[in-house]
């Protein structure tokens, strides 16, 4: 057996043997430093076992000598913003909402709160800001179906809109009036009309006459006699450009027709009593609080 070793002659570094069209493949050895690392790796990882938590066992895993995890660090660095926070939070606690809008540290810590909490938990549904989106309603102007003070703003966020796991929820039911038959399709058709000249837009001028009769019989115990809304019952303003679901005939017609039940969670007991007086502080400033 022949243990003759090729060598090239140009680079002096041995070859594989494998040649192809004339072209030789040179063994060439990996560079030092690149061997060094690679040992460095190994040697590093060895040590990253011992010291963290690596290995699974039977009923646990290898704990390491630092006995540290990415989920203990973070109880660490919420256990420190808590106690940071501890002297804000008990503060909150012992003022009413007023005084904390007229306290200048607080009101600036409660503003900073209250928006993180609401983007976790309002935004999804209210828009970035409060914005607003279809069948949710925008909070940045001053149309409030149950009040924009800062009481009824708490009150709603702690028992929610038709939210039935809690007792004292917000809750009107505007009838089906279609769906449920309490009025024909040209009744429908006429409070529709009415509804739509309360903005001065182009009409059917005898269906909205006879709408007037309609919406008084069936409307006007909710939504006022000028239509101008009762926050003690949710009813909206009909007279403003400002509307939940849309103010087009088609949409007037179909919220009419088979009515409409948006949904808010009560955050009470789901959120402690100063988070909500923050998120309160925050919603109220984000421009249509009274």
């Amino acid at each position: 057996m022949s243990t003759h070793v090729e060598k090239d002659q140009v680079s002096g570094h041995e070859t594989t043997g494998h040649e192809w069209d004339g072209i030789k493949e040179l063994n060439t050895p990996l560079p030092s430093w690149w061997v060094y690392v690679f040992w460095a790796t190994i040697v590093w990882s060895v040590g990253y076992w011992v010291v963290y938590p690596s290995w699974p066992t039977a009923t646990s895993y290898l704990t390491g000598m630092f006995e540290t995890t990415n989920r203990t660090q973070l109880h660490e660095t919420m256990a420190n913003v808590a106690a940071e926070r501890a002297p804000y939070m008990e503060r909150l606690a012992a003022l009413d909402l007023d005084e904390i809008v007229n306290d200048s540290e607080l009101l600036n810590f409660s503003m900073a709160g209250g928006k993180a909490v609401f983007a976790e938990n309002c935004a999804p549904c209210h828009g970035t800001g409060g914005s607003g989106n279809p069948g949710f309603p925008s909070l940045q102007d001053d149309d409030w179906l149950w009040g924009g003070s800062l009481e009824t703003i708490n009150e709603t966020l702690h028992v929610g809109i038709r939210w039935d796991a809690n007792d004292d929820t917000r809750f009107n039911d505007m009838p089906a009036f279609g769906r449920d038959e309490i009025l024909e399709r040209d009744g429908i058709n006429d409070v529709v009309q009415y509804v739509l000249s309360f903005n001065g837009r182009e009409t059917d001028k005898a269906a909205a006459t006879r709408g007037m009769e309609v919406f008084a019989d069936n409307c006007a115990s909710c939504h006022g006699e000028d239509a101008k809304g009762v926050q003690e019952l949710g009813a909206p303003n009909l007279t403003d450009a400002i509307w939940l679901y849309g103010g087009d005939a088609a949409t007037i017609t179909e919220t009419v027709t088979n009515s409409r039940g948006g949904v808010m969670p009560a955050w009470g007991g789901r959120l402690d009593e100063e988070t909500i007086k923050m998120l309160t502080v925050y919603v109220h400033s984000l421009g249509g609080g009274q």
